[in-house]
């Protein structure tokens, strides 16, 4: 793969959960789709200027990483793509099968099964559901392949992290953040999120909504009822409530101590 300079691109989640921020862009930045985990990478080495990451690797790097205002991906319920599958109930779900592709989601399942009083072994593998499930009573998925699989086998679903955080917890639920490296020039940070908050304002305010809901659908194969349904489970506004569910998430999942610091540009 060829790797831009942070200056000219924005890195992008390879899945459908970005299509409404992104619709456009690609006019004025280079666009380096990837999985949310590798785009961490991407932040850290310096390969993007700005890119959506797992709020997980955004806590754990915040050192070396500012946190944009305004803009992530949250739920404030079910969510959707982020599901546990399993041929038998949580109950009695002996390992579970955890994808490399989300370090947020992990956690969250581990923590959301131990709260329910269950400690199955997790299995770190790639996000296929069929070899996952061969080896392991329970599968992870997030993203598109959450949705496809939830599609093809809805008896299969056990649980989806979104709900099951807000039950717990009254709080959304902020997967993913937006964030750049603290190197990189803030002009070009400031320009970079407001064009992604002018694309979320212009999809939020129906001029641009039913275009992209019919691009995502012919593009992924899902229906066009069930992209607009998706749309409305993935929220894209950081406010103050999504702030309060990233904040306890911090604490009470990833076990960092003490408040913490929101760098913001």
């Amino acid at each position: 793969m060829e790797i831009q300079t942070w200056q000219k691109t924005i890195g992008r989640v390879a899945f459908l959960n970005c299509d409404p921020l992104y619709h456009g862009l690609a006019e004025k930045w280079k666009i380096l789709a990837a999985p949310p985990a590798w785009l961490t990478g991407h932040l850290l080495r310096k390969d993007c200027l700005v890119a959506p990451i797992p709020a997980a690797d955004w806590a754990l790097n915040r050192e070396k990483l500012i946190l944009l205002p305004k803009l992530g991906i949250i739920s404030d319920g079910p969510v959707g793509s982020v599901l546990l599958f399993g041929h038998r109930e949580i109950k009695d779900m002996r390992d579970v099968a955890l994808p490399t592709d989300s370090a947020t989601s992990r956690r969250l399942l581990i923590y959301l099964l131990n709260k329910q009083g269950f400690d199955p072994r997790p299995v770190q593998m790639g996000p296929d559901l069929e070899s996952m499930l061969d080896r392991c009573d329970g599968a992870l998925l997030i993203g598109d392949r959450a949705l496809h699989q939830a599609r093809m086998h809805p008896e299969l679903v056990r649980m989806d992290l979104g709900k099951v955080w807000k039950d717990e917890t009254g709080f959304p639920m902020v997967f993913a953040v937006f964030a750049a490296h603290v190197d990189a020039p803030i002009k070009m940070v400031e320009s970079a999120l407001s064009d992604l908050l002018a694309a979320k304002d212009s999809f939020e305010g129906t001029r641009l909504r039913e275009k992209i809901i019919a691009e995502s659908s012919e593009r992924s194969s899902f229906s066009i009822k069930r992209v607009e349904q998706y749309f409305e489970e993935v929220l894209f506004d950081l406010n103050g409530e999504a702030e309060l569910g990233l904040k306890l998430f911090i604490s009470e999942v990833l076990g960092i101590d003490g408040n913490p610091n929101f760098i913001t540009v």
